[in-house]
C-alpha cells in the first residue's frame, strides 16, 4: 500500500507493513505525445527527460556507516565518485557481487528470519544528481520514475523527503512538483539498500546485485492526460469478428474533454472510429472490427490505436499510441488454445542479463535475444523469475513470442534447504501480513503490462511454496484480467490451494513422471515450467519430451532452464579477461558454476546446444527419402510459401545434385513433395539427402535464406565394402618387418612405424619423414566430467575408470605377419578388475595405413563405462580438422538429432566448447573421416566403416586435463593436438544437473563385449 509520510525511517527496512511511500499508483505503461506527428513517429518523447548517465556516488557497507545527511541541500558531493546509471554498485567497483541459488545470501554469516535483515552487512549506495528543468517542463507537475532499483530506496529532492519504495522489478513513480525549482539547480539524492524486507522476496537463482539498475527520467504531462489504458480485445466463437473494449483513466481538469480513437490495421488503413465524453469517472469504449487480422507468435499482426485527448474547446491536448493485437488465449475442453488451435509451447526461461553490465541489459541486448529465439525456433518465453524491461514485451508482440509474465516473487530460501522441503518458517505462506507486499507486487506487474497481446498466462512468482496469500495473488490475475490464464508451480508441492494455477507445472520432471500423469485422466494440460537443464555440456535427451508432443493432447510443451550463462567478465592475475562465476569474487556463501545453465554463453555466442534446440523445435517437420519429402506443417497459423524447399544428393564425394522448389502446405496439413533423383545415384555406397526450408525475403528477425527447417536421410544404395583401403588393392610393395628385442619395425614406401614391447603400445608413426606420435595411443575409460556427471556423483560411482585410463598394464604382445599385413596386438589388464580385458590390434597395410580394432571383455559388478576410446597425441602444428561425420556442432548419443551428416571444417581449438568450467566438449558422433593436418595439409586421416562409424573428439587438450582445470585459464599452454577416437561414449543427460542419470539407452554396460575399428592413413599435400 502507497502511504503518506514525511519523516523516513530505517525501520521501514524490516516492516513487511511499510515497502510504498509516497509512490504513485501503478499504471500502463503507454506513451503519449502532443501532436499526431509525434506518436506515429514513435520517437522520444518530449515530455520526458533522461537522468541517465553519471551521478555522484557514495558506497558504505552498512547504514552505520552511510553519509547519513548526504540529501541535505548544504552537503557537498564534490569528492565523491562516480557511477554509471543504470548500472550495479557491485560491477563498478563497489563491493563484490555474489551469487547464490536457493539459500539466501546470509545464510551461514548471520541468523536470521523474516522479515528481520542484517545490520551489519547491508550496503547502501548514496546517489546525488543535480537537474535543471528542460524548458519544455516548466510551470508543470514534474515526475520521477525508476524504472528498476534493487532492492529498497528513498528520494529526496532539494532535502524533502519524496518517498520510498520496494520492488527491484517494476517502476517507482513519485510526483516531485511541490519539492522542484523551476530555475537553477535541483538536488535529486536517492539512498539505495541491498538488504530490506522485499530482499526476502527476492531469492532467485541470480547474483545479487544492487543500486539503480534501470532507466530513471523526468515526466510531465499535458493539462488533461491518459493515465492509464487498458485494451482488452474479444473474438467471436469463428475466432473471425473482433471487439476493441478500451478502459481510460484520465486526469487533469475535472470535468470537460474528449476523448476520440481511431484504429488502423496493420496495413494502415482505418479499421474503426470511435469517441466519448469525460466527466471525471473512467471511460469506456469499444470498436467492432470485421474480419481481424489477428495476432499470434507465427503472424504478429499489431493494429495501431491512436487515442486522441481534446480539452473542452477542442484542442488537441495529448496523443496516446497503442499497439493492438486481437487473439483471444484460452482455457477449452482442459487445453490452452490460442485464438482456438492447440498451443505448443517450444520456449526458454530468460534472465536479463550482460556479462559485463549484469541485469542493466540494453535494446541491443534485447534486440539480439528476441532474433536468436526466433531464428532458433523458440516460441515462448517466460520472464524468470521478475517483470522485464518494459521494451521486452514490445518486441515480443512485434516480432511474435508468447510470454509468461512473472511476477517479482521467490523466496526458496525460507522452504528448501539442501534439496529437502522444510516450509517451518516459509514466506509468504499462509501470512496475512505478506499479503499486502506481495499484493502489491503482483498489482505493479499488471497494471504496467497488461497491454502487451504477447502476455498470455500472469505467474505468481516462482519457487515460494504454497499457501493463500499467493492464492489470493492468483484471484487477483482472474479477477482484474480474465482473459488470460494464471500459472504457479509451486502447487506442486503444496496441493491445499492446487486451483492458485490453470496449468499443471512442474520443474524438471521426468519423462515417465508426465506420461503417468497425463495417462491418469488430469483435469488440467501440463506444462514444464522449467526442464532440460542446460548447464554445462548438456541438453541429452531432450528429444524425448518433443516426442510427447503429438502423444499426448494435454502435454503443452515446455520452457528450457535457461537462455544465457549468468557469467560476469573478470581478470585474471595476468590481466586476461575471462567469465567468472560464482565464488571469483569472494563471494561467500556461494553455489559457485550453478548459473551457467544457458543455450547462450554470457557473450551472447551460441552454444552447440542451440543445434538441438533449433531443430526440436522445428514448426515444420521434414521427412526425405529417395523418391522426396513429406512435409508436415504443425504450424498453426502459417503456411510455407514465404519458404523455398531446397534439396541435394550427397556422398563421400561431396554434393551430386541439388535443387530448389516453391510449394505452399497449408497450417496443420501435411504434403508429400517429389524430386527425381535416382539418375545421380550411379554406384554402390552411402549417399545422403538434405532438405530444408529457408526464406525468401527477409524478416524483422532474420535475413532471407535464413533455414527455418531441416530433414535429412542417409542410405546405402548397395552392400558397402567395409573398412579396407582401396590401396590394399594396388601395387605398392611389400611391408618390410624388423623385430628387435624392444621393438617391432614395420616399413614400406614413404612411411615407418614402430611398435614398443615396452611401452606396449604404437610409438611411432612417419609419414614422408615427418614423426606424427607425440605421445602413444592408449585404452581410454573415463572423459572429464561434464557439470551434469558431478551432478550425478560421477566421479564417485565411475572413478574407478579414471585410474584404469591412467595405468593399463600391457601383459602380452602378439606379432602377426600375412603376405600382405602386419599385425601387431597388445592386451592389456586394468586395476578396475582382473577380469576385464582389453586388446589393441594394430593392422599395417602396404600403403601405410593402419587399422586399429579395439576390443572391451567387460565384466559384472563394475560401474558403467564413460567412454570406450583410444587416445594418443601429436603435434600441435597438426590443427585443422575436416570431417565427414555429424556435425557441424558437437553431439552425443542422446543429443545429436540435431545434427546432419556432412563435411565441414574446424580447429583443434574449437573442440573446447565456451563451457565455463572446462569439460567434456568437442565430441561428434558418426564419424567416416576425419583429417587432421597442418596448415600445409599434411597429417593423417581417420577413416571408420559407414556401417559402424566412431566418435572423436580432438582437441588441444586431454580429459585429464580438462578435469582438473577448474576454469578456462587453468587450461595449459598448448603443446599437443589430442585425438579421442571412441567406440562410444555416454550421453550427456540434461533432465537435471543435480542427480538426474542419463538415459539407460545413452549409458555403457561393464559387461559383455564392445568392439570399434578405425584407420588411420596420411593425408596428402
Amino acid at each position: 500500500m502507497t502511504v503518506n509520510k514525511k519523516v523516513p525511517g530505517l525501520d521501514w527496512l524490516e516492516d513487511v507493513s511499510v515497502f510504498a511511500v509516497n509512490r504513485m499508483k501503478a499504471h500502463s505503461d503507454h506513451k503519449y505525445y502532443e501532436t499526431l506527428e509525434e506518436a506515429e513517429q514513435g520517437a522520444g518523447m518530449a515530455l520526458r527527460h533522461s537522468l541517465n548517465g553519471s551521478w555522484k556516488f557514495n558506497y558504505a557497507v552498512n547504514p552505520a556507516s552511510r553519509a547519513a545527511d548526504f540529501y541535505k541541500e548544504n552537503f557537498s558531493s564534490e569528492g565523491w565518485a562516480e557511477i554509471e546509471v543504470p548500472g550495479h554498485m557491485q560491477l563498478q567497483g563497489f563491493g563484490n557481487p555474489q551469487y547464490v541459488n536457493t539459500m539466501y545470501p546470509w545464510d551461514g554469516l548471520e541468523h536470521l528470519r523474516p522479515p528481520h535483515i542484517s545490520q551489519d552487512h547491508n550496503p547502501v549506495g548514496s546517489y546525488v544528481k543535480y537537474f535543471a528543468v528542460p524548458a519544455g517542463m516548466q510551470d508543470k507537475p514534474l515526475y520521477i520514475s525508476f524504472q528498476g532499483v534493487e532492492s529498497a530506496f528513498y528520494v529526496w529532492l532539494n532535502g524533502e523527503f519524496v518517498g520510498y519504495s520496494e520492488d527491484s522489478f517494476t517502476p517507482a513513480e513519485f510526483d516531485l512538483t511541490p519539492y522542484v525549482r523551476q530555475n537553477g539547480d535541483n538536488k535529486l539524492a536517492v539512498e539505495v539498500y541491498q538488504r530490506s524486507t522485499g530482499g526476502w522476496l527476492e531469492d532467485q537463482d541470480f547474483w545479487r546485485f544492487s543500486g539503480i539498475f534501470r532507466e530513471v527520467y523526468l515526466y510531465t504531462v499535458p493539462e488533461l492526460h491518459v493515465r492509464d489504458v487498458f485494451v482488452r480485445t474479444d473474438l467471436d466463437d469463428t475466432y473471425t469478428d473482433g471487439v476493441l473494449h478500451l478502459s481510460l483513466e484520465l486526469e487533469g481538469k475535472a470535468t470537460g474533454g474528449k476523448v476520440q480513437v481511431t484504429l488502423l490495421d496493420p496495413e494502415g488503413q482505418q479499421a474503426g472510429r470511435s469517441e466519448g465524453n469525460w466527466t471525471g469517472a473512467p471511460l469506456d469504449l469499444s470498436i467492432e472490427v470485421k474480419a481481424a487480422a489477428l495476432w499470434s507468435a507465427e503472424l504478429p499482426n499489431l493494429y495501431n490505436l491512436y487515442i486522441h485527448v481534446l480539452d473542452d474547446s477542442g484542442k488537441l491536448i495529448e496523443v496516446v499510441p497503442q499497439k493492438v493485437g486481437f487473439r483471444t488465449f484460452e482455457m477449452k475442453d482442459k487445453i490452452m488454445t490460442i485464438n482456438g488451435k492447440r498451443i505448443m509451447f517450444k520456449g526458454v526461461n530468460r534472465h536479463e542479463f550482460n556479462c559485463r553490465r549484469g541485469r542493466a541489459v540494453t535494446m541491443e541486448d534485447m534486440l539480439y535475444d528476441i532474433k536468436t529465439l526466433k531464428q532458433n525456433n523458440m516460441n515462448a518465453v517466460r520472464t524468470s523469475h521478475y517483470p522485464n524491461q518494459s521494451e521486452w514485451y514490445a518486441l515480443c508482440d512485434e516480432y511474435g513470442l508468447y510470454v509468461i509474465d512473472e511476477m517479482n516473487l521467490e523466496t526458496h530460501g525460507s522452504w528448501q534447504k539442501i534439496g529437502a522441503i522444510e516450509p517451518s518458517w516459509v514466506i509468504p505462506g499462509d501470512k496475512p501480513e505478506w499479503l499486502d507486499i506481495v499484493m502489491d507486487r503482483a498489482v505493479s506487474m499488471v497494471e504496467r503490462d497488461k497491454n502487451h497481446p504477447s502476455i498470455i498466462i500472469w505467474s505468481c512468482g516462482n519457487e515460494s511454496f504454497g499457501g493463500e496469500v499467493i492464492y489470493k495473488v492468483s484471484e487477483y490475475f482472474r479477477k482484474t484480467d480474465p482473459g488470460r490464464l494464471v500459472h504457479y508451480e509451486g502447487v506442486f508441492n503444496d496441493r491445499r490451494y492446487n486451483d492458485t494455477s490453470d496449468m499443471e507445472s512442474r520443474m524438471y520432471a521426468k519423462v515417465e513422471s508426465i506420461e503417468e500423469y497425463l495417462q491418469a485422466d488430469p483435469q488440467k494440460p501440463f506444462i514444464n515450467c522449467e526442464y532440460m537443464h542446460a548447464m554445462g555440456n548438456s541438453l541429452g535427451g531432450m528429444n524425448k519430451y518433443a516426442e510427447l508432443e503429438n502423444k499426448y493432447p494435454l502435454y503443452q510443451g515446455g520452457f528450457i532452464w535457461d537462455y544465457i550463462d549468468q557469467a560476469l567478465v573478470k581478470k585474471d592475475r595476468y590481466g586476461k579477461e575471462f567469465l567468472a562465476f560464482g565464488g571469483d569474487f569472494g563471494d561467500r556463501p556461494t553455489d559457485y558454476n550453478f548459473c551457467t545453465d544457458g543455450i547462450v554463453y554470457a557473450d551472447r555466442q551460441l552454444s552447440p546446444k542451440m543445434q538441438e534446440v533449433k531443430f526440436l523445435y522445428q514448426d515444420i517437420k521434414l521427412h526425405p527419402e529417395r523418391q522426396g519429402v513429406m512435409i508436415r506443417n504443425e504450424s498453426l497459423f502459417r503456411g510455407t510459401g514465404e519458404y523455398a524447399l531446397h534439396y541435394s544428393l550427397h556422398n563421400a564425394g561431396g554434393e551430386l545434385h541439388s535443387g530448389i522448389l516453391e510449394l505452399h502446405v497449408a497450417p496443420q496439413t501435411d504434403r508429400f513433395v517429389e524430386f527425381a533423383l535416382e539418375e545421380w545415384i550411379t554406384g554402390a555406397g552411402e549417399y545422403w539427402i538434405n532438405t530444408s526450408l529457408r526464406l525468401k525475403e527477409s524478416t524483422l528477425w532474420a535475413e532471407a535464406g535464413h533455414e527455418v527447417a531441416f530433414g535429412q536421410h542417409i542410405f546405402t544404395a548397395a552392400a558397402n565394402g567395409g573398412n579396407v583401403p582401396a590401396a590394399v588393392q594396388g601395387d605398392e610393395p611389400d611391408l618390410r618387418v624388423v623385430e628387435g628385442d624392444v621393438n617391432i619395425g614395420v616399413k614400406g614406401r614413404g612411411f615407418s612405424i614402430i611398435f614398443s614391447k615396452q611401452a606396449g603400445s604404437l610409438v611411432s608413426l612417419n609419414y614422408s619423414g615427418k614423426e606424427l606420435i607425440a605421445y602413444p595411443p592408449a585404452p581410454l575409460f573415463w572423459r572429464a566430467t561434464t557439470d551434469n556427471d558431478k551432478g550425478l556423483g560421477q566421479g564417485f560411482q565411475a572413478g574407478a575408470w579414471y585410474a584404469a585410463s591412467l595405468m593399463p598394464r600391457c601383459f602380452e604382445v602378439k606379432l602377426t605377419e600375412e603376405q600382405r599385413a602386419v599385425t601387431v596386438a597388445f592386451s592389456y589388464r586394468l586395476n578396475i578388475s582382473p577380469d576385464v580385458l582389453v586388446n589393441v590390434a594394430y593392422t599395417v597395410l602396404p600403403d601405410g595405413s593402419l587399422v586399429v580394432k579395439s576390443r572391451y571383455e567387460g565384466t559384472a559388478g563394475l560401474p558403467e563405462l564413460p567412454i570406450f576410446a583410444c587416445a594418443f597425441k601429436i603435434p600441435a602444428d597438426y590443427n585443422q580438422l575436416k570431417w565427414l561425420a555429424l556435425g557441424p556442432e558437437e553431439n552425443y548419443s542422446d543429443r545429436r538429432e540435431g545434427a546432419r551428416l556432412g563435411e565441414f571444417s574446424t580447429v583443434a581449438a574449437d573442440s573446447v566448447s565456451g563451457y565455463v568450467v572446462p569439460q567434456e566438449s568437442g565430441n561428434r558422433t558418426g564419424v567416416r573421416r576425419v583429417a587432421i593436418t597442418n596448415a600445409g595439409g599434411a597429417g593423417i586421416v581417420i577413416t571408420a566403416p559407414s556401417t559402424k562409424p566412431v566418435q572423436c573428439r580432438i582437441s588441444p587438450f586431454t580429459a585429464f586435463e580438462l578435469e582438473n582445470a577448474y576454469h578456462q585459464y587453468e587450461l595449459p599452454p598448448v603443446h599437443y593436438t589430442v585425438v579421442t577416437v571412441a567406440g562410444d561414449q555416454m550421453g550427456v543427460g540434461g533432465d537435471d544437473s543435480w542427480g538426474a542419470p542419463v538415459h539407460p539407452e545413452y549409458r555403457i554396460s561393464s559387461e559383455g563385449i564392445l568392439e570399434y575399428e578405425f584407420t588411420i592413413s596420411r593425408a596428402w599435400k
